[in-house]
């Protein structure tokens, strides 16, 4: 059995999956921003099974250093990490939005924050091994415009969200190949095309999936071996945009993401 940690877990998707592999004897680890919601699902996966409740605002990359850190200290033994926590469109016709770092909020949850949180937590990962990192994306996947990362020109709430999820994918199969013979996989998937979530309800648009349809993917992922540096559409191996593969865009993504998170 794995101890894993599941970010966004007090709602949709991570819920459903946190629910599945509590029932199934895995050690779960839940993130939420709300320390009451948060603390309420990790008493009902208790009546379940082994649960933790972690609170941290992943808009503040602060706060995602302490997680971290709270997450090592008090469970040494995790093995797998689910960067599920994100943030949608927002409401139709929606302006920009800032973290508490001043960065384009899409881009500091839905790919700064699994960065900097999986970097920090990677020592614990590789004493480990075998351990995976399951990273949540989209199908929904722009290139980043790296003289524009922040989206401060023509934005579109709907672009930043697909950008940062391309992001996620390049940077996830960088991480695959940092990783390779450590024992630590790195893998990223789209779990489902609008799920009945509140991210989706908030863009007004109407579900086509349920969380369940969507929690395949993720179950398959946290729990088995599927190799590493791959991207799936449910739980059928698939390609990310194209441009996530290139060596020299990874470079790029790479040396502005420290720029960034340094800031």
């Amino acid at each position: 059995m794995s101890t894993l940690l599941i970010t966004g877990a007090t709602s949709g998707l991570g819920r459903y999956a946190a629910l599945e592999l509590v029932r199934a004897g895995h050690v779960v680890l839940v993130h939420g921003r709300d320390a009451e919601r948060t603390e309420r699902l990790a008493a009902e996966l208790r009546t379940e099974g082994d649960a933790e409740a972690f609170v941290a605002d992943l808009a503040s990359l602060a706060q995602v250093r302490e997680l971290a850190a709270h997450v090592s200290d008090a469970h040494p033994e995790l093995d797998v990490l689910v960067n599920n926590a994100g943030v949608g469109f927002g409401p139709p016709g929606a302006g920009r939005e800032l973290s508490a770092d001043g960065h384009e909020l899409r881009l500091a949850v839905n790919y700064l924050a699994p960065v900097v949180l999986t970097r920090a937590l990677l020592p614990v990962l590789r004493a480990n091994a075998p351990a995976r990192i399951v990273n949540v994306g989209s199908a929904g996947q722009e290139p980043l415009v790296f003289e524009d990362p922040e989206f401060g020109r023509g934005y579109d709430g709907t672009a930043a969200y697909r950008r940062s999820k391309f992001a996620l994918a390049a940077y996830t199969f960088a991480l695959a190949e940092e990783l390779a013979g450590t024992g630590v996989t790195a893998n990223v998937l789209h779990p489902a095309t609008f799920m009945d979530t509140a991210m989706v309800r908030e863009a007004d648009v109407t579900p086509w999936n349920t969380v369940a349809d969507g929690a395949a993917a993720v179950l398959a992922l946290a729990t088995r071996d599927a190799g590493t540096g791959r991207y799936f559409d449910g739980t059928r191996p698939a390609r990310a945009h194209e441009a996530a593969y290139d060596p020299a865009v990874r470079a790029r993504l790479a040396a502005v993401t420290d720029q960034l998170v340094r800031a």
